[in-house]
Order: C-alpha cells, then sequence, then structure tokens
C-alpha cells in the first residue's frame, strides 16, 4: 500500500494536540495489524532529489519525479486474503481522512 499526503498537511496543521495523538496512534495500531509489516515513512517531497540517466550521463533534479498535490509519504507492505480485507485496512490510514489518498497494489513476484 502506498500513502498519498495529498493535503494533510495543511489538515494536520488544523488538528488539535489530542487528535494529532490520535493520528500517531492510529498509524501504530495499522502497524500492530496482523499481516502488516510497516514501512518506513518518506521524507517531504521538497526535500527529494531525482535521478535519470541519459545517454550514459546521470542527471540530478531537485524535487519529486512530477508536480503533484499528492506525494507519496509512506508504504507498507499488508498480507490480507482478500481485496476486501485490504480495503479495511487502507480505510483506517489516517492520510485517507486528512486529504490524501492509499494505493493497493498486488506485490508482484519474478521469480
Amino acid at each position: 500500500m502506498v500513502i498519498y499526503q495529498g493535503t494533510s498537511s495543511e489538515e494536520w496543521a488544523a488538528l488539535s494536540e489530542e487528535e494529532q495523538k490520535q493520528v500517531y496512534a492510529d498509524y501504530e495500531a495499522i502497524n500492530k495489524t496482523p499481516g502488516v509489516t510497516p514501512g518506513v515513512p518518506m521524507g517531504l517531497p521538497e526535500n527529494a532529489t531525482t535521478v535519470r540517466v541519459e545517454g550514459g550521463k546521470t542527471l540530478t533534479t531537485d524535487g519529486p519525479f512530477v508536480a503533484m498535490k499528492e506525494a507519496v509519504g509512506g508504504w507498507f507492505v499488508l498480507e490480507a486474503d482478500d481485496l476486501d480485507a485490504a480495503i479495511e485496512v487502507a480505510a483506517r490510514v489516517p492520510a485517507a481522512r486528512l486529504g490524501g489518498a492509499i494505493e493497493i497494489r498486488p506485490a508482484q513476484t519474478y521469480w
């Protein structure tokens, strides 16, 4: 699951201290959900460096790969029995209710 922060930083700033503590507790509860392997939270998109290789030359650009309203804020792996179970967990991610979105993708194996 990929967590898109969307406008959640603006939503976050509007939350009371108690509401912010609840958001942290909600993320902690998801990380403790059976079948969840937590990912490491990602830094802010404005601090990103994008790397491309063109004609054998490495090129770097400050900032995210594309300009978008919803930047990736984190990820985690969920082992679920079916899509409905994955949707239930995704709906509990605070970013989903704070202006962001959660993208569910099945894992691919190549070996």
